[in-house]
């Protein structure tokens, strides 16, 4: 072995043993050519076995036949494409590697749309949906949040109000939110738990439990409905109305005092629904949605502030592949999900005895059908079977994780339940808020649950 190559394989123990076994010249020759050729080429990761494992003559001359034959392929002309792992010639029209992994990420007019100047409507983003999911954009400086709806919906209004100056994702479901964190596509997602006149939006509490991730804040946002039209379109002139059911049902008292002749037609959102009416020039048609989505796509305000109750708020959960570390130097909140097997209401008795023991205030309690067990058979000789609904609870408290009650509350409602999950700690949103206004602008993102995240 020449002496440059003994002073580079010593200096490098944990890629190649020191001591070379005979007639081993060639292979860390050939090493030396690869290192030399390819020292400008990115280096990807490096296989450092264990120094302590013994060494394996068939496994260093297999490695050294390695690394001969890939020195001898970078000797080629650079212009030829090397094959595919099949054997196949390469494809003509193969896309270009742009983040240099051999990942061909899809642009981001694949994801968004491409832009147009005849329709106002296609310049902005659509939302994702299932089959946007497989790639990974490349991250940016803006932190990226996920959020259910289009442009103009009040979840994008609250998704900027918890994050200041994030980049908002639109998504078309709920689920594909959650996707869109676990999977990098989003660095966060703001989703909606419940709101103070519809209750509580079961669904995302069925995704919180199938998903890994992290309640990490909360963001409280009042809605402020409008009546939205074609520009000219008179009260007069409508037969239709259409919005999420939830803001149609929140509109039905002021709808009928307008005196509306009109039938209502759900949509998936809010927005939506004024998007769908601005492209497709319905005359006839109005949509309930917010003064944002008005300016997005061309539409006229008929009536402002149409909701039936003023002091209408929705309670966002702002979600993240990671959870924050609790603190106590501000109030926080704490949410578990726990179920119990065969002992009924007791076991929830009990629950609500370990907080109320150690003056542990209670925010929230929701019940949602046991997905794997929804019934439960208890057998009595005398009347038969009985059948029973076995259900998942969610309860959040007004306790820090950082705090010793809070520890000692969940230690012991996990003596007596079957499963109990963590579903966050988090800053709570103490931000004042009264019945809402025409401007439908967010307060001051500084009191806002984010500044921890």
């Amino acid at each position: 072995m020449s002496p440059m190559a003994a002073a580079l394989l010593s200096s490098h123990p944990k890629l190649i043993p020191t001591t070379a076994p005979p007639g081993a010249a060639a292979a860390g020759s050939a090493f030396l050519l690869l290192r030399s050729r390819l020292a400008l080429a990115p280096v990807r990761s490096i296989l450092r076995p264990d120094s302590s494992a013994p060494f394996n003559r068939a496994d260093w001359q297999a490695s050294c036949a390695i690394l001969s034959s890939k020195a001898a392929a970078a000797t080629g002309s650079s212009s030829d494409k090397p094959p595919s792992p099949s054997g196949d010639p390469p494809a003509a029209d193969t896309e270009p590697d742009i983040d240099g992994g051999g990942n061909n990420h899809r642009p981001p007019s694949a994801i968004y749309g491409a832009r147009t100047s005849l329709d106002p409507v296609s310049n902005l983003p659509r939302p994702l949906t299932i089959s946007d999911l497989s790639p990974t954009p490349m991250h940016g400086s803006r932190l990226r949040v996920a959020y259910q709806g289009v442009p103009g919906a009040y979840s994008e209004a609250a998704a900027g109000k918890a994050y200041p100056n994030c980049e908002a994702i639109p998504c078309d479901q709920f689920e594909v939110a959650f996707q869109a964190v676990e999977l990098w596509i989003a660095d966060r997602a703001v989703l909606p738990i419940e709101n103070s006149l519809g209750g509580s939006i079961h669904r995302n509490y069925d995704l919180l439990l199938r998903h890994r991730l992290h309640i990490v804040g909360e963001v409280q946002f009042p809605v402020h409905h409008c009546l939205l039209a074609l520009p000219g379109v008179r009260k007069e002139y409508l037969t239709r109305v259409m919005s999420h059911p939830q803001a149609l049902a929140q509109c039905e008292l002021t709808l009928t005092r307008l005196g509306l002749n009109v039938t209502r037609e759900a949509f998936d959102d809010t927005a939506g629904a004024a998007e769908h009416v601005a492209s497709k020039s319905l005359r006839d048609t109005a949509a309930i949605a917010s003064a944002r989505a008005a300016e997005l796509y061309g539409l006229q305000v008929l009536a402002d502030g149409i909701q039936d109750d003023g002091c209408n708020v929705t309670r966002f959960v702002m979600l993240a592949r990671e959870p924050i570390i609790p603190r106590t130097d501000r109030p926080f909140k704490t949410s578990i999900v726990f179920a119990h097997d065969g002992e009924g209401t007791s076991v929830l008795f009990k629950v609500l005895s370990a907080f109320a023991f150690r003056n542990i205030c209670l925010t929230k309690i929701e019940s949602r059908p046991h997905r794997h067990r929804p019934i439960r058979l208890v057998d009595d000789a005398n009347v038969g079977t009985a059948k029973h609904f076995e259900y998942m609870f969610y309860i959040d408290f007004q306790a820090s994780m950082a705090e010793t009650r809070a520890q000692n509350a969940l230690a012991e409602i996990q003596e007596f339940t079957s499963f109990l999950r963590l579903l966050g700690s988090y800053p709570t949103d103490m931000t004042p808020w009264g019945p809402t206004s025409s401007s439908n602008s967010s307060p001051s993102p500084s009191s806002s649950s984010s500044s921890l995240d």
